[in-house]
């Protein structure tokens, strides 16, 4: 069985799209995916499927959520193998100084054309550094993400992808729990 971190973009924010996690495992379950677990109200989810094709799975978990909660978001997903790629790739693991709640990883729906990748470091930054490494964006806020003036709305724009982030914390979380369920 395949080993499947889903991330929903834009749940629970601001008080719009609301789903209680209680309700997503639920969903997931309903989906017949396996010994489902989420972490934290943003709609992380980890689970085992037989289903082998990401798209396929993205498509029902999205087509479920729109039919249960009125709304679809964007549903990013990583195989656990995957997920190790981008712990690997990580650009800034050497350097002492990098805090992880303040390193973010902007997870891509798809791998961006070559236009894009280029224009994606033409967004205005101040303090910020980006790497883009296969499907994810690595973006260090040495302020924090609150008191940035990056625009990921230019980003998304830019890379002509839809993505979704999560902190350097919540991945290695999201790592560590795909790593139990692979046993």
């Amino acid at each position: 069985m395949t080993v499947v971190i889903s991330m929903l973009r834009g749940v629970n924010l601001g008080g719009q799209k609301i789903i209680k996690m209680e309700a997503l495992r639920a969903l997931y379950e309903s989906l017949k995916f396996e010994d489902v677990a989420t972490f934290i109200q943003s709609g992380n989810v980890v689970f085992r499927t037989k289903e082998r094709d990401l798209r396929k799975i993205a498509k029902r978990i999205g087509d479920g959520i729109e039919k249960g909660f009125g709304f679809r978001p964007e549903v990013v997903l990583r195989t656990a193998e995957e997920m190790r790629g981008v712990v690997v790739r990580n650009p800034f693991a050497g350097r002492q100084e990098i805090e992880p709640s303040k390193l973010l990883v902007w997870f891509l729906g798809s791998a961006p054309d070559d236009v894009a990748r280029k224009k994606v470091f033409t967004v205005k930054i101040e303090q910020e550094e980006l790497r883009l490494e296969a499907r994810e964006l690595y973006i260090y806020f040495p302020d924090g993400q609150g008191k940035s003036k990056l625009s990921l709305p230019a980003v998304d724009r830019a890379l002509k992808v839809l993505g979704t982030g999560r902190n350097w914390n919540t991945v290695r979380k999201l790592m560590e729990m795909a790593e139990k369920l692979e046993g």
